[in-house]
Formats: C-alpha cells, structure tokens, sequence
C-alpha cells in the first residue's frame, strides 16, 4: 500500500485464491496497516488536502471460519493518540511538517480527545458473505460513544482486505475546520485496512 491511489482499493487482489486457513490471528501493525482517509469540503476546500492518516498502534483478533461466516469474530483496538499524518494530497500547497504536526494535535486533542477516551473500539455482533466478499457489522465507539458500523471486506492471497465508511457527526465529532468554516474536512471519513493472516494461528 505504497499510495493513496493503491490503498483506496483493498480489494485489489486475486479473489479467487481463498487461501486463508480457519483459525484464530492476531492482528496489529506488524500484520497490516490500518488507514483513514479524509477528504475536503467548504468554499475553501482547494487550499486543503486529502489526507491519508495511519494508526501505528492498534490491536485486535481474527477468529476466521472460512466455511461459517456466522462463527467469525474480529475485535479491534486502536489507541486514538497514534495517528500519523502520512500522505496529503491536492492543495495549493505542499503539506508541511508543520502541517502535520499541527493536524496530529488537533486530530489529538480536540477532535478524538485522547486524553479522556484513550480507545478506539470494535466488536462484530454479526459476520456474513463468503470469503469472496464478506459484510461485518458491529459497534464502534468513539470518543465515548458506541455506535453501530458497517465493514466490507474480502479474503484473498492470506490477507483480508477491506473498508468502512464513518460519518463523524453520528458519533459527536465535529469534522476539523479552519479559517472560520471556510475550510474543513467532509463528515465522512473512510478507514480502509489489509491484513497479513498468516501469523497467529491458533
């Protein structure tokens, strides 16, 4: 997942090679990535950018039942505090390292308020579909709140692979915003992940 372009399609991949056997795996930074995207809106969207932020510490498990979707489970943590700028396209100008620093802290304190809620959570209640396409819903709290989510997803080449779409606001969030609303980040965010599962088989 090299760019914003590749990583935007979890689903690239060769779906016809189900190859990810039944068990238990651990998942993390050292299986996969784990990304958000965000893109712009206002009047003053051309002088922003789309950013392509990555979780450097999270947590979860896999129990993967290739056969009977409805035996799967996933839980996943993911530590509010650990997201990193990594990519900002479109804008006037080129995002700076000071641009990044200040959109962490922002992202830090006042949007995600990761001194009072530290986690980022979730926990499929139900898991359908085929390995080929598989649709997991589940609650996702933020910032406090709990909220059903919606996740699509494939298998394919040992890893999993897939996309949820947030809206901000249905948790409480107000999106960012600058320069007296002029510029700010659309409501709805993508988080997209892959996954290696070939480690951790229990």
């Amino acid at each position: 997942m090299s760019s914003r372009a590749d990583i935007s399609d979890p689903f690239r991949g060769n779906a016809h090679e189900m190859d990810v056997e039944a068990g238990t795996y651990a998942l993390g930074p050292r299986s996969g990535r784990l990304l958000v995207l965000t893109g712009r809106a206002g009047l003053g969207a051309k002088a922003g950018h789309d950013l392509t932020i990555e979780v450097t510490r999270w947590r979860g498990e896999a129990v993967v039942e290739p056969d009977d979707p409805a035996a799967c489970r996933v839980t996943v943590e993911a530590e509010a505090a650990s997201m990193r700028v990594r990519e900002g396209t479109g804008g006037v100008k080129p995002l700076t390292d000071s641009d990044r620093v200040e959109i962490e802290k922002n992202m830090r304190d006042k949007v995600l308020k990761a001194d009072q809620h530290p986690l980022i959570t979730f926990r499929s209640t139900r898991v359908e579909g085929d390995p080929g396409a598989f649709r997991v819903e589940g609650e996702l709290t933020i910032v406090g709140v709990t909220r059903p989510a919606v996740v699509d997803g494939a298998l394919a080449d040992g890893r999993a692979r897939g996309r949820a779409i947030v809206t901000q606001s249905g948790w409480g969030i107000r999106p960012y915003s600058a320069f007296f609303g002029a510029l700010k980040l659309r409501d709805e965010v993508e988080i997209i992940f892959e996954v290696r599962l070939g480690e951790g088989r229990g």
